[in-house]
C-alpha cells in the first residue's frame, strides 16, 4: 500500500495525490463566492498546480465553481455527475466525461467511480427549475491499495454501509457548511458520525466547514456573530467527539484527522504503511 497525499485546500475542496495522479475535489479556489468570503488564508497558485483531474460532485455554485475551474485551465479533465457534461462543454471546458452512480473511469493508476449521493440535482437549488440538472454523486478513488471516499454533498444513505463494506482508507466526510445552519441533504456533526459508523473507513478528514460565511456575518455586531464564529472552528471537533463516543460503544474504530483549511492532512501510521 503506498501512501495517499492529502491537502484539504478549504470547503469541500481537497489535493489528492494517489497512484501517481493529483485530483482536486469540487474546486473552490477564489477568496470570495458571491455574498461569501474566504475566512482563512487564501490559496496561493501552486496549492492548484499540476492537476491531473478535477471531481465535480453536483452543480451548487461553491462545488461547480466556473472561475476556479478557469484558473486550473479549460484543457483540464473535469468528471461531472451524468447530465451535466453538455452544459459545462457549452462554458468552454474541453475536456469533460460524465459519470453516473456505478460508473467508473480509469487514468493511469487510478480509477473512480461515481456513487450515490443524497443531495439536490438542481444547480440554481429548489425553488428554480431552468438550467441545468444533474444527479449529485460521491467519488470513490482507488489505486496502489488505498481507497479514498470523496463523499460531496450528501445525508447519510443505506447505500453507505454497502460502500463500507467494500473497504475504505480514508473517506473525506462534511460536517457542516457556510451559514449558521443547514438545509436538507447535507450532515450535521452527529449525522457525520453517525455516516462514518456506516462507511467504516480507517481514518475520517471532516471537510465542509471553517472556509467561507457571508461577509460581516462574523465581525458586525449582530445576533449570529457569536453563533458564526463557533461555526468556524466546532464541527470538525464536535464530529471527531461524536465518533470516539460511538467507537467507545463499539462502532467502527475510525481516526480522525482534524485539518485546518489550507494545511496537509496528517494521516495516522495505520494508513501510511498499510494495515
Amino acid at each position: 500500500m503506498s501512501t495517499p497525499s492529502l491537502r484539504f485546500l478549504g470547503h469541500s475542496t481537497v489535493r489528492a495525490e494517489l497512484a501517481g495522479r493529483t485530483v482536486l475535489t469540487d474546486p473552490l479556489l477564489t477568496p470570495r463566492l458571491g455574498p461569501l468570503r474566504r475566512m482563512v488564508a487564501p490559496l496561493a497558485p501552486e496549492s492548484w498546480a499540476g492537476v491531473d483531474l478535477v471531481l465535480v460532485s453536483h452543480l451548487h455554485n461553491d462545488h461547480l465553481h466556473l472561475p476556479s475551474l478557469r484558473l486550473l485551465g479549460r484543457g483540464t479533465p473535469i468528471v461531472v455527475p451524468r447530465g451535466a457534461g453538455r452544459w459545462l462543454t457549452r462554458q468552454g471546458f474541453s475536456a469533460v466525461t460524465e459519470l453516473g452512480p456505478g460508473e467508473s473511469l480509469t487514468d493511469g493508476g487510478l480509477t473512480v467511480t461515481a456513487t450515490h449521493a443524497d443531495h439536490a440535482a438542481h444547480r440554481w437549488g429548489p425553488r428554480l427549475t431552468h438550467g441545468p440538472h444533474a444527479p449529485a454523486v460521491g467519488h470513490l478513488l482507488t489505486g496502489d491499495g488505498v481507497t479514498v471516499y470523496a463523499a460531496g454533498d450528501t445525508d447519510a444513505f443505506p447505500g453507505m454501509t454497502d460502500l463500507g463494506d467494500d473497504g475504505i482508507d480514508v473517506a473525506l466526510v462534511p460536517v457542516w457548511g457556510w451559514g449558521p445552519s443547514l438545509g436538507p441533504g447535507h450532515l450535521d456533526p452527529a449525522g457525520a458520525a453517525a455516516a462514518v459508523q456506516q462507511l467504516r473507513p480507517r481514518v475520517a478528514v471532516p471537510v465542509h466547514w471553517g472556509t467561507f460565511a457571508v461577509a460581516g456575518l462574523c465581525s458586525l455586531p449582530s445576533p449570529w456573530r457569536a453563533r458564526m464564529r463557533e461555526l468556524l472552528v466546532d464541527p470538525p471537533r464536535r464530529f471527531a467527539a461524536e465518533v470516539a463516543a460511538r467507537a467507545a460503544a463499539g462502532g467502527a474504530p475510525t481516526q480522525v484527522a482534524l485539518t485546518a483549511p489550507g494545511s496537509p492532512v496528517v494521516l495516522p501510521a495505520q494508513v501510511e504503511g498499510g494495515a
